[in-house]
């Protein structure tokens, strides 16, 4: 069989870090969410560009599918090996290999995790800001999926914090884009046309990021609202008077008891609430967050509470970081799928509001929380154990997306594509540009191996 000639192959340069272990198999043949999981053939465990490009030009020679593993956190099942074949395992790949102070640049091994970097930047005064809120994931599946998170309102997303990688392609090619300057007017723009292609085009193997200094103060608020239309109008009227908040972020009643719950957050209501972080001066800091204030109580916030102690504002955050567990422990034997679309700010509560009213009608529990800066949110389909209820939780994720896309939006904002959204990207970007799409994947992967299954829903 093709796929046993290309593991007896990998053998010679990988040794016992190519496996068929069943426990490592089955840890491989899924990511976080509600897919039904594929047992790869195999797990190789590559910790160099040249092994990744080596082990593609085997599969390559044999058709045999590849599916790029960093973290395995994705949430619509973009690591779930649908055709079998090889699962290619970076997160050995855990160098930092440059960083210059001067510049406010790094360069990474896929296999970092955020949180890594940041511990290994401290010193330096610098820090990386995209945080997708879980400790587990690398910055290689970060680019795969285009990821953001908490701080994008202020810091932007990977797209805007990669300045350069190295990609290892289906027939075993190693390719570099961009470089560590921050334009260029040369050439297509390859560095972003793989941040965000899910490992369907090539591998990343190493990523050139952008820093930026750490902020001289911080401080974090929570302010609470009668309703959820309060909330969001706050949120809205922020970012159209310019208010440069670092982080935005809102719960509903739902999510606000479960936190309560799950984190002993003291002194909230279950209310819907904004989370809110500053940096800058402390002059700054403190001018930005009496304007929130002021915005906020003209929609009836109440209740500011600020954090500026560090482990306070660690504990808010990370209760924030909490809340998929906090949704899960609400209703103990339901599983959670947690969907996320994004909007026009102006047409946020359309949105939101909308999407509860679909909640309701479906019966379902589902918390909402969200990126609200950047009109991205999010909600935490909780499915009943009962024989429809996967059913009706999807026809509830389905109905608010659909509502999403009718109002501009997309049907993800962070969490990208994978299985689980395949069937709106025709409708979000169109037949034409779909094909035009397609037509990039053969130029790039022509016998289709790279994380087939993926993206397109044929």
């Amino acid at each position: 069989m093709p796929v046993e000639t290309v593991i007896q192959a990998a053998r010679a340069f990988l040794g016992d870090r190519i496996t068929t272990n069943a426990a490592l198999r089955e840890h491989h043949s899924h990511g976080q969410d509600t897919q039904i999981p594929v047992l790869p053939d195999a797990v190789a465990f590559v910790e160099t560009t040249e092994e990744a490009a080596r082990l593609l030009a085997l599969c390559n020679g044999e058709h045999v599918p590849v599916v790029a593993w960093g973290g395995g956190t994705s949430l619509e099942g973009h690591v779930t090996p649908v055709r079998g074949g090889i699962t290619l395992d970076l997160s050995r790949m855990t160098n930092v290999l440059a960083v210059s102070q001067p510049d406010m640049d790094c360069r990474v091994q896929a296999g970092v995790t955020r949180e890594q970097l940041n511990t290994y930047l401290r010193d330096s005064g610098l820090f990386f800001p995209v945080d997708p809120g879980t400790a587990a994931c690398t910055i290689g599946g970060m680019c795969a999926t285009r990821a953001s998170g908490t701080n994008a309102v202020r810091y932007g997303t990977m797209r805007e914090n990669v300045m350069g990688l190295t990609v290892a392609m289906a027939d075993g090619r190693i390719i570099k884009t961009g470089g560590r300057v921050r334009k260029s007017s040369t050439g297509y723009d390859l560095t972003r046309l793989f941040v965000g292609s899910e490992g369907t085009l090539g591998v990343i193997t190493e990523i050139q990021l952008r820093l930026f200094g750490i902020p001289e103060a911080m401080s974090s608020a929570t302010c609470q609202f009668p309703t959820l239309k309060d909330a969001v109008e706050t949120v809205i009227a922020i970012m159209q008077l310019g208010v440069p908040v670092a982080r935005m972020e809102l719960l509903d009643e739902v999510q606000v008891a479960a936190c309560i719950a799950y984190s002993k957050l003291d002194g909230l209501a279950p209310l819907p609430t904004l989370f809110f972080e500053f940096h800058g001066t402390p002059a700054g800091v403190k001018e930005q967050a009496e304007q929130a204030q002021e915005i906020a109580g003209g929609f009836d916030g109440s209740g500011f509470r600020w954090a500026t102690d560090t482990a306070e504002r660690n504990k808010l955050w990370q209760a924030r970081h909490d809340a998929l567990w906090a949704c899960l422990a609400l209703k103990p034997g339901h599983q959670g799928i947690a969907t996320d679309v994004i909007v026009p700010i102006s047409l946020l509560n359309d949105a939101i509001l909308g999407a509860k009213e679909d909640i309701a009608a479906s019966g379902l529990t589902a918390p909402i929380v969200g990126h609200v800066g950047d009109g991205n949110f999010h909600t935490v389909i909780l499915v009943p154990p009962e024989p429809d209820g996967l059913a009706r939780a999807w026809e509830l994720d389905k109905k608010i997306v659909a509502r999403a896309l009718a109002l501009g939006g997309s049907c993800s904002g962070e969490h990208g594509v994978g299985i689980g959204k395949r069937e709106f990207l025709e409708r979000e970007h169109g037949a034409e540009a779909l094909a035009v799409m397609r037509s990039v994947k053969t130029a790039f992967d022509p016998k289709g191996i790279l994380n087939p299954g993926k993206i397109f829903l044929n």
